[in-house]
């Protein structure tokens, strides 16, 4: 009997929200380093490596921990990465010094990428004629999630404690955890060894010429948003505009609107517009830097800007997963660790290359790289359409 989660919509909610929790939580240090770094009276340097190691033990988690969707029982697997978030998250409210607070970070960056094994059970879960929708649904949980939680961190921080974000988000990890362990669907588990797992990631690389390509035309698209993420303090504080935190802040919650899209554009995908919609995200990524060129003397562009290429990133990033989980379905876990480990070397790369850009030519020269990413989106997905083509004609 064919299992379909998406007639339970209480079910897909709380699968949606715990995206968006596991996602969030390895942004919220990014707007408290101050605040951290005045209660532990340490170097601005030594707080800013939480951030770090909040993203490298998410890569290292994607890498490393993901591909067990495939060899254990994901219902099982994930409410135990949750508990494993949810000790994170406590551990870093109760740190008494910097040290605890990034063994917290870590553990939390482990084990939060439940997220990255929780799509995946959804895909099958589902009716094939569904997967675009449920993963878009999905997917706009986890890029709410990422989008307010530096908002909310900030807002927490300001209102009651820095550390009050910890506290509510362990407490709501833990209770998605224990009601999700009973509501996922038992779904069949693959005999494979730990070892022969990343032997045929290697496989898959070679004889998936089409994840490859989705994989780099992701990490591109990602890449250049988060040019965006490293440098908009540096515009926005600055003149002619010297917003504060709070307000920039404010200015990234235009991006919730693209997020909110993907379902929509999941149905899309799903009625077989995947080519089309993928085309039409690598053009507004690439149209959205015009505009946040002249950014530079105009708070409104920048804006739109800013929406645009959160939409442009939200269509790529959503027809992408929607090629890629159709290519292997026993293979769906694994898949999905090599895709979403090289989107974030992509965000980590765009990140460095944003300050980079940023100190080598200001604000225009970091438009150029943020072109020239989005244009390698564009290029990447151009080779993946011909490898389909071809195929096809095979």
């Amino acid at each position: 009997m064919q299992i379909d989660i998406s007639q339970d919509r209480s079910l897909l909610w709380l699968m949606a929200i715990a995206c968006g929790l596991c996602a969030g939580a390895n942004y919220y240090c990014q707007p408290l380093i101050s605040s951290i770094q005045a209660y532990y009276r340490v170097a601005e340097a030594q707080v800013a490596l939480t951030v770090t190691f909040a993203q490298v033990s998410y890569a290292l988690g994607l890498l490393f921990i993901v591909p067990l969707g495939d060899m254990l029982n994901k219902k099982k697997l994930i409410p135990y990465l949750m508990l494993g978030a949810a000790c994170g998250l406590f551990l870093c409210a109760t740190a008494i010094n910097i040290q605890m607070l990034w063994l917290g970070t870590i553990i939390t960056g482990l084990f939060s990428v439940a997220a990255q094994v929780l799509i995946p059970l959804a895909t099958m879960a589902v009716k094939p004629e569904k997967t675009g929708e449920v993963v878009g649904f999905l997917m706009s949980g986890l890029l709410v999630g990422i989008l307010l939680s530096t908002s909310i961190a900030g807002l927490l921080s300001d209102l009651i404690h820095w550390k009050a974000i910890y506290i509510l988000s362990g407490v709501m990890m833990l209770f998605l955890s224990f009601y999700l362990k009973s509501k996922l669907p038992t779904m069949p588990k693959f005999r494979i060894s730990y070892f022969d797992i990343f032997k045929s990631m290697g496989q898959l690389l070679k004889q998936e010429p089409r994840l490859v390509f989705r994989s780099l035309t992701g990490a591109c698209a990602f890449a250049a948003m988060s040019m965006l993420f490293s440098t908009i303090a540096l515009l926005l504080t600055q003149k002619p505009f010297h917003l504060s935190d709070v307000m920039v802040g404010l200015v990234t919650l235009v991006g919730v609107f693209g997020a909110l899209s993907t379902q929509q554009i999941g149905k899309w995908a799903d009625q077989g517009y995947i080519k089309i919609l993928t085309w039409v995200g690598c053009s507004i990524l690439v149209g959205s830097w015009l505009l946040l060129y002249f950014g530079s003397v105009s708070l409104i562009s920048y804006i739109v800007g800013y929406g645009l290429i959160n939409l442009g990133l939200a269509i790529t990033h959503s027809c992408n997963q929607n090629v890629i989980f159709r290519l292997r379905p026993n293979a769906k876990s694994r898949i999905n660790s090599i895709y979403m480990t090289l989107y974030f070397i992509g965000g980590a790369c765009g990140s460095a290359l944003g300050v980079y850009a940023w100190h080598l030519g200001g604000w225009h020269y970091t438009c150029y790289f943020g072109l020239a990413l989005a244009l390698g989106a564009a290029f990447f997905n151009l080779l993946d359409q011909y490898v389909h083509t071809q195929a096809q004609a095979e």
